[in-house]
């Protein structure tokens, strides 16, 4: 079954977010476009690569409306031991949601139930709290934060421009279409 256009259901957990620990709910991402980053754990391999290019590319986001959410189900006092221990882990300036329970993980369809870990979920919310785009990998498959970032902005652009659609590779100011009998046959 498809998650697109279904809604984040309610939820409430701990993150750890600029040096302090903060509880983010279903609430909180409303009225902003959001992105929800799951990966397996804290303390391992592609997951510090992942995050620090989100973290190097967080001002994008951020000047789109984009708040951008990671995700493990690690407790929140692990993602501070991670900053603490990481310099990569440390410049991080998003929201990092602890998922101890799976809660998220299970209703993002992401979860490795006999594991306990998260595989590489990408989601795409808009501000009514419905996901727009998704994408799940493999634990061991990396993903690139400037695609999610494009992936954001297709989807706002066709948020407010309902008639008009984004081609493959579609970048911000690029040509867009108008789907329409004319066009059948036509690319």
């Amino acid at each position: 079954m498809s998650l697109i256009n279904t809604r984040v259901e309610d939820f409430k957990v701990q993150a750890y977010h600029n040096g302090a620990f903060v509880e983010v709910t279903s609430e909180s991402i409303k009225g902003q476009w959001s992105v929800f980053v799951f990966y397996p754990a804290d303390f391992t391999f592609v997951c510090p690569t992942e995050l620090g290019d989100l973290a190097d590319h967080y001002e994008e986001f951020k000047k789109i409306g984009c708040e951008v959410y990671s995700i493990s189900t690690d407790t929140h006092f692990v993602h501070k031991a991670w900053a603490d221990a990481s310099e990569t882990i440390g410049k991080i300036q998003y929201p990092m949601l602890a998922d101890p329970t799976a809660k998220l993980a299970r209703a993002f369809g992401v979860l490795i139930e006999e594991e306990g870990l998260a595989l590489r979920g990408s989601f795409v919310i808009n501000p009514e709290g419905q996901i727009k785009a998704y994408e799940i990998h493999d634990k061991g498959i990396g993903r690139k934060a400037e695609e999610l970032l494009r992936k954001v902005q297709a989807a706002q652009f066709v948020a407010e421009h309902g008639d008009q659609v984004c081609p493959a590779k579609w970048q911000p100011g690029a040509e867009t279409l108008t789907p329409s009998l004319d066009l059948v046959g036509k690319l």
